[in-house]
């Protein structure tokens, strides 16, 4: 029996100077860094909204120029059609007159006359000529005026749109480049914390500590399945997919091990916990799928060490 607690204290003396080789000022030069960073992405958050901000003010003189060109275009319309029918008025008293003209020359003068009555006509064809012509004129305008508020309401929100993506892009590139240096430090915390594993001895008991561990892998599910949003075919998404596979080998390394359960068919035995039902209307009927990870299943030398929290999506 000596020889046996001899022999357990040799093995676990180690790791009971690792674990007390993790304080509190370690942490906190862990958290500080992304401290910072998180402070920096809030600026440049209020950075972007402050441009979003007057973007939403031009877009707001805009549609008042645009209101005040449709009143225009109103009051135009509303004057040539009222020349339009002072014109037509106009036309119809001539056309009266005409028309008594060649009554009275009809019956008054000789075959000789012929031409007068030709011109007479002539004046009134050339007024029905004139309205016609201002008809054709004011559907013109109407047309060019359309068309022009068309072109700067179109070219207006495509500006808007462009400066949107354009804010979307750059939040993408700074939520990369924290889950880079998250990653990496990350790696270092567990390169020194390889081995975490219970100590025990004639009078005491102690377990280890898995807080970071756990914190790691939590991480290591967010970040891949925020890569997976990604264009796979692009340089951000093989970088964070290329960072998250060398984290996992070390966290393997550490003897720690992520249960992937995404996609799996979920039934009410599993070890796991179910945070919401989502209706899908890809889902046969009867079948429940585990549709998203929000904390992983974590096994430590094949003990399972936490339970997995899943989304499931259900038939319709």
């Amino acid at each position: 029996m000596k020889n046996i607690n001899i022999l357990a204290i040799i093995l676990f003396s180690p790791l009971a100077l690792f674990a007390q080789s993790i304080s509190q000022e370690d942490i906190d030069k862990t958290i500080k860094p992304l401290a910072k960073l998180v402070n920096s992405l809030q600026a440049e958050n209020a950075k972007l909204k402050s441009e979003l901000g007057v973007l939403n003010s031009k877009i707001l003189i805009a549609n008042r120029s645009i209101d005040t060109l449709r009143s225009k275009t109103q009051e135009n319309s509303i004057a040539i059609t009222q020349t339009a029918k002072e014109l037509g008025i106009k036309i119809q008293e001539t056309d009266d007159k005409s028309d008594g003209k060649i009554t009275q020359i009809a019956e008054s003068v000789s075959k000789n006359s012929l031409f007068g009555i030709i011109g007479v006509l002539s004046v009134g064809l050339f007024s029905i000529l004139l309205y016609w012509l201002l008809r054709s004129r004011q559907k013109t305008d109407k047309i060019e005026i359309d068309g022009k508020l068309e072109n700067n309401t179109t070219s207006l929100k495509t500006d808007v749109i462009s400066e949107i993506e354009k804010a979307k892009r750059e939040l993408h590139q700074e939520n990369i480049k924290i889950d880079l240096k998250l990653i990496e430090v990350l790696e270092n915390k567990l390169s020194g914390n390889k081995q975490s594993e219970s100590i025990t001895n004639s009078d005491e008991l102690s377990t280890v500590d898995h807080s970071i561990p756990l914190k790691v892998a939590d991480e290591i599910t967010r970040i891949n399945a925020y890569a997976n949003t990604l264009d796979q075919n692009s340089q951000d998404a093989k970088a964070l997919k290329s960072s998250v596979k060398r984290l996992i080998n070390t966290f393997k390394a550490s003897q720690y091990d992520i249960i992937d359960l995404l996609g799996q068919k979920y039934d009410d035995g599993m070890k796991v916990s179910v945070i919401s039902y989502i209706p899908d209307e890809k889902i046969q009927k009867g079948e429940e799928v585990i549709s998203r990870i929000i904390k992983p299943l974590v096994k430590y030398k094949g003990e399972q060490i936490q339970a997995a929290q899943v989304d499931v999506s259900i038939a319709i």
